[in-house]
């Protein structure tokens, strides 16, 4: 038992921590004053004008669609730049795994633009 000692010792010291630093602001904000809504303070401030719809709106599905394309392009030029660097010293066996791999992401994204993902109405 004596092993997980310093283990939870580190729990405790990092919950102490993110406790004090989530919880202590808002306090001291209550206690000094800072903490006085008022209609400036509850309005909108991201585009300064109130919003036309409500904001638990339903948004379009192909938002989502083209976020994850991005993130699977994303990834893509995450994997390839490190391979194009290190492809002379891997050899022929990593050449052939980055084809297979653009191969799966040229089909789907192929896919992606046959299903009508990338079309705006």
């Amino acid at each position: 038992m004596a092993e997980y000692l310093p283990i939870l010792l580190f729990l405790a010291v990092a919950l102490l921590l993110s406790v004090a630093f989530v919880f202590l602001p808002i306090g001291v904000s209550r206690l000094t004053g800072a903490h006085k809504p008022t209609v400036a303070k509850l309005s909108e401030y991201e585009c300064g004008f109130p919003a036309f719809e409500d904001s638990r709106s339903q948004f379009d599905v192909r938002f989502y669609l083209v976020a994850i394309l991005f993130i699977i392009f994303d990834l893509e030029a995450a994997f390839l730049f490190p391979w194009a660097v290190t492809v002379l010293d891997l050899g022929w066996e990593a050449w052939g795994a980055m084809m297979v791999f653009l191969t799966i992401l040229t089909v789907g994204f192929v896919y992606e633009w046959k299903m009508g993902a990338l079309d705006w109405e």
